[in-house]
């Protein structure tokens, strides 16, 4: 008589590779989750350095051609950018229009008229006012506007 083979994997086999699956799950997890934070703060960080580029653009073209003034504009990639002493004026057709924000995805952008202040908020921020970029117009002729981000890898998780 021939001894038949088994084929195939053994209970106990089976358990030991689910526990081992289970284990890996529970520390590879809170690693992946950790990531989502950390990828919305580098998002801010890439937004604050857009605002500040396009701010230092939209300077360097006023000065260029003499819109250095309370009020003007100048004209980026085709499109008019409003000017505040120099620098854009924090509403939709100023900063927004000079970085190109409404062409991210992810963020939420307000402009607050009585502030001067346009803010830009990253969507899935546990408290998305706890990661978010403001910028607030120049007050006077030769004063840069203030940028800031309010974010951190914990904040923007």
């Amino acid at each position: 008589m021939r001894k038949q083979t088994q084929k195939g994997f053994t209970l106990v086999e089976l358990v030991v590779v689910i526990v081992i699956l289970g284990v890996l799950a529970a520390v590879a997890l809170p690693r992946f989750v950790g990531l989502q934070g950390d990828a919305r703060f580098a998002k801010g960080q890439a937004v604050l350095g857009t605002v500040k580029s396009a701010s230092a653009l939209a300077r360097a073209a006023a000065l260029v051609k003499g819109q250095t003034g309370a009020t003007g504009s100048i004209t980026m990639e085709g499109a008019a950018v409003g000017l505040v002493n120099g620098y854009p004026s924090a509403t939709a057709g100023g900063i927004e229009v000079a970085a190109n924000l409404a062409g991210i995805d992810g963020v939420t952008i307000t402009h607050t008229v009585a502030t001067k202040t346009t803010t830009v908020q990253i969507q899935g921020a546990g408290t998305p006012a706890n990661c978010q970029i403001s910028y607030v117009e120049s007050a006077a002729a030769d004063t840069p506007p203030t940028v800031s981000f309010n974010g951190s890898a914990a904040n923007c998780g």
